[in-house]
């Protein structure tokens, strides 16, 4: 018995077939939740969904056909074409292929937060083009700045209550041993040196603890107060753990914008606790400047290093320091310091009032 060979399909079935897949991808791309666009090798939009015009508020006759970076804010709009012809020159991936966070500009001007995700397709002619999957991230950025705005708002209660209750006690304990004390000296007894001691403990732990309700409830409150708060940071943390820590700054940094000076001293503070407590430090140097138009906060160790594997309790750390740097508009680089030791940098824009 013979077999029929199975029939080509013909030239109207691939087409209809085709016709379909291209409906189908055109639907998914349609009714996709997220903004995505394709660009040419120049940055020339050259499709857009709708998620697109909900989200960048322009039609798409608005923006086909125009460069990319028109949905960019400044400096990163004269700089796209620069990164793209970068990468082609180089074949370096920088964003192709990584999911990162960055920010767009509405047709209104507004600025916000995005998750970009950028792919590349080389089609059979040797054209390339690149897709950009856009994930608004304002609502997810909102409820972050609100569990942060709640942490600075609870420690600055525990701080409070440091200073008003337990320092107080323990200001009330000291008086009253060395009242004791001073009795046991006048009569003679031998247990008045044990007192004297009990004394200077007290007295170390009530400086200790006015030492962590600053450090809760740091003195920002004034265009000097980030300036004065890294230099209590510094002190406050070689009387704690007995290794030096110096402040020093090139020129005078006026801050006047106090929710931004608060978010670059809990930076510092959360790079030297690091530094110290599991890089193992011996010496700490925090340096703050104004380079460029940016607010330039650095912290350098001499310890061990940035480890393969990061202690427990310190991912959370690392986590927070960058957010609280994006927050702000900002980049944050933890990076090997040559013969040893970590340098943490934290670069914020500074606004636009400050002289």
């Amino acid at each position: 018995m013979k077999h029929s060979a199975p029939e080509e399909p013909s030239i109207a079935q691939l087409q209809a077939a085709l016709q379909a897949s291209e409906q189908i991808s055109s639907a998914i791309v349609e009714t996709a939740v997220n903004a995505i666009i394709t660009i040419d090798a120049s940055g020339i939009i050259e499709t857009a969904n709708t998620a697109t015009e909900r989200l960048f508020g322009y039609k798409r006759t608005e923006i086909i056909g125009r460069n990319i970076s028109m949905l960019m804010p400044q400096p990163y709009r004269d700089r796209h074409d620069g990164y793209v012809q970068n990468y082609l020159d180089s074949g370096v991936k920088r964003i192709i292929g990584i999911g990162r966070e960055v920010v767009g500009q509405r047709k209104d001007g507004s600025v916000f937060p995005i998750d970009l995700s950028v792919g590349e397709a080389v089609l059979p002619s040797g054209r390339r083009i690149f897709t950009g999957i856009i994930r608004d991230l304002t609502e997810r950025k909102a409820l972050e700045d609100k569990i942060l705005h709640i942490s600075e708002e609870e420690q600055a209660r525990i701080g409070q209550d440091i200073h008003d209750d337990l320092c107080q006690q323990l200001a009330a304990i000291g008086c009253l041993a060395k009242v004791a004390q001073k009795k046991l000296t006048k009569a003679g007894s031998a247990e008045a040196q044990s007192l004297a001691e009990i004394v200077q403990l007290v007295s170390k732990a009530n400086t200790r603890a006015r030492e962590t309700s600053r450090g809760l409830m740091p003195v920002v409150i004034d265009s000097g107060g980030l300036m004065a708060a890294l230099e209590e940071l510094a002190e406050s943390t070689s009387r704690a753990f007995e290794v030096a820590c110096d402040f020093r700054y090139d020129n005078p940094v006026q801050v006047s914008d106090n929710n931004l000076s608060v978010q670059i001293f809990r930076i510092a503070q959360e790079a030297v606790s690091n530094a110290v407590k599991h890089g193992q430090a011996g010496r700490v140097d925090i340096h703050l400047a104004r380079l460029s138009g940016n607010i330039v906060l650095t912290i350098r160790d001499n310890g061990v290093g940035i480890p393969a594997s990061p202690a427990k309790g310190t991912g959370m750390g690392l986590l927070t320091m960058s957010h609280r740097a994006q927050m702000m508009g900002g980049t944050l680089k933890i990076e090997p310091r040559q013969g040893g030791g970590t340098q943490v940098t934290c670069s914020v824009p500074a606004p636009a009032k400050n002289p």
